[in-house]
């Protein structure tokens, strides 16, 4: 059990934690697709996460052409700013999720959302959040996105709050992993993509079956 007395803050993955997963398979395949047609070896990309493909993809081109590679980051980036605009657009946070953070906000914890989908599509799905959330840090509101900590630094530091006495809360061993770093308890939840043995491994210090089951691990 963790004592609530000794939390200054939860911080919560958004898809896949708060609210139904995108597809993110597809959603990857679709900018490799373009990435390939954009001429960039396949060595450049191989097992990066999507951001960082554009990314790679990008400073690649600008070896070749920067006209071509402002071009391909542009459509790139359009391309997955579409694709979660359009799963917003049906999406809707778990049943009891607000409950949940309105319990923790009651006994005085911050709550942040760190995600590395765009704020628009956190704000079509969740447009009263603010009336549940504290601080919110998507991918276009950092530079550093996570895996690295910096991305739950920055939420951090908006809420006032320590990682030593912070909780990170999420479906991926991204999520794990940043927040480990930062030395906070971390826990997984089996909403999203990954099964309990890659959420351990990545270092999860517990695995609950979702965000709900919280009240089980609080005191």
């Amino acid at each position: 059990m963790i004592s609530l007395e000794s939390i200054d803050a939860v911080l919560f993955d958004f898809d896949g934690t708060l609210a139904p997963n995108l597809d993110l398979a597809d959603m990857r395949r679709q900018v490799v697709g373009l990435t390939v047609a954009a001429g960039v070896p396949e060595d450049i990309y191989t097992g990066l996460y999507i951001v960082e493909v554009i990314e790679a993809g990008a400073a690649w081109l600008t070896t070749q052409s920067s006209a071509d590679a402002a071009l391909y980051r542009q459509r790139a980036h359009q391309l997955i700013l579409d694709i979660e605009l359009d799963a917003a657009r049906s999406t809707q946070v778990f049943p009891g999720i607000k409950d949940m953070l309105t319990q923790l906000r009651s006994c005085d914890i911050k709550i942040g959302i760190v995600t590395r989908n765009c704020r628009a599509a956190i704000e079509t799905i969740f447009p009263d959040r603010e009336q549940f959330v504290d601080a919110l840090h998507a991918r276009d509101d950092v530079v550093h996105l996570k895996p690295d900590p910096r991305h739950l630094l920055a939420n951090l530091q908006a809420l006032k709050a320590r990682p030593d006495s912070s909780i990170m809360v999420g479906d991926g061993a991204l999520d794990m992993q940043a927040g480990k770093a930062l030395n906070m308890h971390c826990i997984g939840v089996l909403t999203g993509s990954n099964d309990f043995a890659t959420l351990q491994k990545a270092g999860a210090n517990q695995v609950l079956t979702d965000c709900i089951s919280l009240h089980e691990i609080l005191s």
